[in-house]
């Protein structure tokens, strides 16, 4: 009995596993072509019963996640080593490719957070766990390809003397396409202006930046 409940289970995980394949591409995709679409997608599914949620595409947070693995392996691949003078902590965490995606995931996971309890607030709703999961979830989706931005042009910058300007240009450009869809999407829900919209997105993302700081500054001295 003990063994059929092991067998269903290693079924279940190598199908889910498998399904990232098709599915992984095909959120990213659509989070790239129509941003604001998937927001929306992501706020309609969190009617569905549990078990129905997401149905057709990665979970939000499943989908950060499965960025951040992606990423981490291709600056493994690209060899980039710690940065000099790096802590213990950072040689700790970039000696192990586990600690390293789980402490990325919760460092990008910052934004959606901020943008999340920033909507809340404005909205003028109590923040809660059930409150904060809609708009939480649908951050996730629109931070997934911040990440590839962020990410790549931090491989690019370990490689100034073949690359350039060129990773401080992607980390920009992903930084701006991020603030123009953040600020239609505050506008749309808060039915604000653009100006006192793009305000707002730009207040979130400075204050995910300083909560990032804030942690980093000990990482990075300890």
């Amino acid at each position: 009995m003990d063994f059929l409940k092991i067998l269903r289970s290693f079924e279940e995980f190598l199908f889910e596993a498998a399904s990232w394949l098709i599915f992984y591409p095909v959120t990213m995709w659509r989070i790239i072509r129509r941003p604001l679409a998937t927001l929306d997608y992501s706020d309609r599914e969190q009617t569905d019963p549990e078990e129905r949620r997401y149905d057709d595409a990665l979970s939000p947070p499943l989908m950060l996640l499965a960025t951040i693995v992606l990423t981490n392996a291709v600056s493994l691949a690209a060899h980039v080593p710690p940065p000099q003078g790096a802590s213990h902590i950072m040689h700790a965490l970039a000696s192990s490719q586990q600690n390293l995606v789980l402490f990325r995931s919760l460092m990008f996971s910052l934004i959606p957070l901020i943008a999340a309890v920033a909507l809340l607030h404005r909205q003028g709703r109590k923040v809660s766990r059930e409150s904060l999961r809609g708009p939480f979830y649908a951050q996730c989706y629109l931070a997934a390809p911040c990440a590839v931005f962020v990410s790549i042009g931090a491989i690019l910058v370990q490689r100034p003397e073949t690359f350039g300007v060129l990773g401080p240009l992607i980390m920009a450009g992903g930084a701006l396409w991020f603030l123009a869809i953040q600020t239609e999407w505050f506008r749309k829900k808060l039915n604000l202006g653009r100006l006192q919209a793009a305000g707002i997105a730009v207040w979130a993302m400075v204050r995910a930046l300083i909560y990032l700081i804030a942690i980093l500054i000990p990482v990075a001295l300890l």
